[in-house]
């Protein structure tokens, strides 16, 4: 019976190793699977990044080339009413000079109206 006993042991030992090494690899494709789902995860998430990026900048680039076009457009107004003012400045430049000098030089003195009239009593 002890032969018996031993073979019946061996046997439950041996089913016991076999378990374990069944478990254990549960465990490595479960511990695989998990890295798996990491890096799976991990690139969706890039993806997502990157095509919102994308989006955005698109989005960017269509709003703010209304505002470059607003710049553009106010330079060239700004530069047309310089040169405009620029126009006068040279036409009228010269008189306006003249007469501020002409003014300054010929000095009129004037009395008052309040001060000419004589008070009354």
């Amino acid at each position: 019976m002890s032969a018996q006993n031993s073979k019946g042991i061996q046997t439950l030992l041996d089913s016991e190793r076999e378990a374990q090494k069944i478990v254990q690899k549960a465990r490595e494709y479960r511990s695989k699977r998990v890295k798996d789902a990491k890096s799976e995860a991990q690139k969706e998430i890039e993806d997502y990044r990157k095509g919102k990026e994308e989006e955005f900048q698109k989005f960017e680039k269509e709003h703010t080339s209304g505002n470059k076009k607003s710049e553009e457009d106010a330079d060239k107004d700004a530069e047309q009413q310089m040169s405009s003012i620029k126009g006068a400045g040279d036409k009228k430049g010269q008189d306006v000079v003249d007469d501020l000098l002409r003014v300054v030089t010929e000095v009129k003195p004037e009395v008052p109206d309040r001060v000419a009239a004589p008070p009354k009593a």
